[in-house]
């Protein structure tokens, strides 16, 4: 247990999500999940899981496996995948195999279970985490090292499990709270600076005199905050960077 605390204790005091991340798999590797996707969007619909763009999306799966799984799109069609957006808490893969024993899969589901075998993604465990909006959806697949059967891996779950998804679902908690960007969507410090003062309700005027600028200026920072974040307006801007957690952050 002391272990465990000593482990939660670190994730909750970790500054950054790249050192968190790398924590976590090392953590879960030693459970024998030796590859992971974290996957986390807050821009769901009926119909979308929003632009990818915008998922909050760490893995230490190869180039080989994301390019295809991810840049392919082939996440949208992937049975746990579309699991984890239905339910909460922590299934087996073993509904894979029920799924395929029963021809219970689509085309484009079966592709994706192909695939999978083809690159050693067969034995896993993904665990779906709670959320309060319709429209966010968090979840983490825990691949099972090669060689690991689907049999082991359940009952390997069956005496750590309750631990394994509790430090998962403090992992994702912290993650929700750390600054995400993305190259594409990432705000110079003059962008931030000005999209904060925009929060705070101030006037194009006055944020011209705080920040030591012309108007026209700051009007530059803010056009090129909302084309970096792919909005139309400042407020939308506001938002998202707010949801980012690329607000009022503490420059390293």
């Amino acid at each position: 247990m002391s272990e465990l605390r000593r482990y939660l204790q670190f994730i909750a005091r970790c500054p950054s999500i790249e050192e968190l991340w790398e924590a976590h798999c090392q953590k879960m590797g030693t459970y024998g999940f030796d590859r992971l996707i974290y996957g986390f969007t807050r821009y769901r619909t009926s119909t979308s899981l929003g632009d990818p763009e915008d998922f909050v999306i760490l893995t230490n799966h190869s180039t080989e496996y994301t390019d295809e799984f991810l840049g392919g799109g082939l996440y949208y069609h992937a049975p746990m995948v579309l699991w984890a957006l239905k339910n909460d808490g922590a299934c087996s893969w073993t509904v894979l195999h029920e799924m395929a024993q029963e021809r219970a899969m689509t085309p484009a589901e079966e592709r994706v279970i192909d695939f999978n075998r083809r690159m050693d993604v067969t034995a896993g465990y993904t665990v779906s985490f709670k959320s309060i909006s319709a429209r966010s959806k968090g979840a983490i697949a825990l691949t099972a090292k090669i060689g690991m059967e689907q049999d082991e891996v359940d009952a390997l779950w069956q005496e750590h499990g309750k631990d394994i998804q509790l430090m998962n679902e403090i992992a994702h908690l912290k993650i929700l709270s750390l600054p995400y960007s993305t190259p594409s969507r990432n705000l110079t410090r003059r962008q931030r600076e000005a999209l904060e003062w925009v929060g705070d309700g101030k006037t194009m005027q006055d944020i011209a005199l705080l920040m030591g600028l012309t108007a026209a200026t700051v009007e530059k920072h803010l056009r090129l905050a909302r084309e970096s974040l792919s909005v139309e307006t400042t407020a939308q801007a506001v938002l998202k960077a707010a949801f980012a957690n690329q607000m009022f952050v503490l420059d390293a």
